[in-house]
């Protein structure tokens, strides 16, 4: 069978373009006997079951990726030289341990098909994801050109939304097919609420979502290639709106709104446009730009756990200092227990209500827009962003601080650690940050109920606090070995749910202020004189015993922490 050549009037990308757009280092040429230049047509995994009945392949012009298939493997050979009959344009294999052996290598250089090998930590599914992506953006626009958008960074989604903008003449909004918001055009006007509604929350509106597919318009736009309109109405300027699409499979869409004026006569046609010009980076988006947001918060979190060997990955710049702030989603069930930072969830592990989670979203938001080189994590109903400091700087998170508390009231606590000189700074700032969060929420736990919680603090706000946190961490260890009359005096209202612990607490919580303690417990005071009188003569805690009121104030701040029913009751 003679090799086939492919069609000189669409050659398609090179495979030099198509590694030019990969990530450095996932595949290595070996031998390239045509060099790089070669046109690529497609990328596909190979099956040998799917040779001819003369054993040849369909397989002209193909990226190859030989699945199970090491460059150390006897049948290595036998591939690369079906591949090259087949007029491949390069097979791609595992590298392995051992290297290619020469018969491979002989094979390679007298064929025309270039061998590649796939380094060992990369999965094949990314690879075959980052190759199909490089392809679809090296592929010639087509009719109608996209000259305003040719010179985009592959994945650039905010940079797309910005120059479709300009094309179009409105407010771009792009979105995956479940309508979140993947990137928004600047805002050079004050949006209209629906726009506001969803770049705040980072999604449509659930109801707005229901609303559309009610109507029939969803239906139209994911069974249509053209525009849609969504006409002005009372309440909403004009949209129009276009599905992205990479064959059969919906990717997202683009929405534009007026933008200060009516949008232009050619709106629809330059949105056409821009829907072709949006396939390779919305492709990007899905195939790799998910996973490599994982992997970078992953870095984060393995760098706030002490691990700085990932900090480059995470975005921080090894020799600049940093501050870590801690936003947490207040829902008022936290336990206040001190437990070690997992990089999961922490605290009450449970994210708070929805106006909690969009109170992070937003701070997440204002994080990335604050200052070049903010990074951010989440963790639950945690957010953990790292500041990064100027010269000299010694309160980077202050701004950040002021908007955090300029939030709805009740719903957030947010506390700064102390500037760390380098990222093996990191997890101690995380850490102060972290107490200085469960200091404001022991604060908010003991406000009259129904009084809005208003909790946002730096580390050097709340150092009392946060020292009693951690003397209270080391001796909660020795104090559940020991006993006495505190020990009883918990135990016995846990087991009949009795009051005496809360009335010491509040009693001395008050400096042993009858009345000021009465009125915190809603109480009459001389309720309150009978619950101490019987403190002393059940299990002998007398709050005027200087050892004994020590004791108390461990004592109950340690059983506060424990969740109800932890002991098994």
């Amino acid at each position: 069978m003679p090799t086939h050549e492919p069609d000189r009037r669409d050659p398609g990308p090179s495979l030099e373009q198509i590694l030019g757009l990969i990530a450095p280092g996932m595949l290595d040429v070996v031998v390239a006997p045509r060099g790089t230049g070669v046109p690529v047509t497609d990328v596909a995994l190979h099956d040998p079951g799917e040779e001819r009945d003369d054993g040849t392949w369909a397989a002209a012009g193909l990226i190859l990726l030989v699945v199970g298939v090491e460059v150390a493997s006897p049948d290595a050979v036998d591939v690369l030289r079906g591949a090259d009959r087949a007029g491949a344009a390069a097979v791609v294999m595992r590298r392995g341990g051992r290297g290619p052996r020469a018969a491979l290598l002989e094979a390679a250089g007298r064929g025309r098909t270039a061998l590649l090998t796939r380094r060992p930590d990369q999965g094949w599914t990314e690879v075959l994801g980052r190759l199909r992506t490089a392809l679809v953006h090296s592929a010639p626009a087509g009719a109608g050109g996209t000259a305003g958008l040719a010179g985009l960074r592959l994945g650039d989604l905010s940079g797309l939304a910005n120059t479709v903008a300009d094309l179009v003449g409105g407010a771009i909004t792009i979105e995956d097919p479940q309508s979140r918001v993947l990137a928004y055009s600047r805002l050079d006007h004050e949006p209209d609420p629906m726009r506001r509604l969803t770049i705040l929350g980072q999604e449509v509106p659930r109801w707005r979502v229901v609303e559309l597919r009610e109507s029939g318009f969803f239906q139209a736009l994911w069974s249509t290639e053209d525009v849609v309109r969504l006409p002005a109405d009372a309440r909403y300027a004009e949209r129009l709106a276009i599905a992205v699409r990479h064959g059969s499979e919906v990717l997202g869409s683009l929405w534009a709104a007026a933008d200060g004026q009516p949008l232009a006569e050619d709106a629809a046609a330059s949105l056409r446009t821009a829907a072709r010009a949006a396939v390779p980076h919305l492709s990007h988006h899905q195939t790799w730009g998910r996973a490599a947001a994982r992997a970078r918060e992953g870095a984060v979190h393995a760098l706030l756990r002490g691990d700085v060997r990932d900090a480059q990955e995470a975005g921080v710049a090894t020799d600049r200092p940093y501050a870590v702030v801690v936003a947490e989603a207040y829902d008022g069930r936290a336990s206040g227990a001190g437990e070690a930072y997992d990089g999961r969830e922490s605290g009450a592990g449970k994210a708070s209500g929805v106006a909690g989670q969009r109170v992070l979203d937003v701070l997440a938001l204002q994080a990335a827009a604050y200052r070049p080189g903010c990074v951010s994590a989440r963790s639950g109903r945690l957010l953990y962003v790292l500041v990064p400091a100027g010269d000299g700087e010694t309160d980077p998170a202050r701004t950040l601080l002021a908007t955090a508390r300029s939030m709805p009231r009740g719903v957030v606590l947010a506390g700064a650690g102390p500037v760390a000189a380098g990222p093996s700074g990191l997890s101690a700032s995380r850490e102060t940050a972290e107490l200085v969060v469960r200091v404001l929420r022991e604060r908010a736990a003991g406000l009259p109920a129904g009084e809005a919680v208003s909790a946002v603090a730096a580390y050097d706000e709340v150092v009392p606090g946060t020292t009693v946190l951690r003397l209270l961490d080391r001796l909660e260890p020795l104090w559940g070995s020991l006993s006495g009359p505190v020990h009883a005096m918990v135990e016995h209202d846990r087991a009949h749910g009795s009051a005496y612990g809360d009335s010491v607490a509040a009693y001395l919580d008050a400096s042993c202020d009858t009345g000021t303690a009465a009125r915190r417990l809603n109480v009459h005071p001389n309720t309150l004189r009978y619950r101490l009188r019987r403190a002393r003569e059940l299990f002998g805690v007398d709050p005027a015993d200087p050892a004994v009121r020590l004791l108390a104030e461990v004592g109950l701040r340690l059983a506060a922490r424990r969740p109800p029913g932890a002991d098994g009751r």
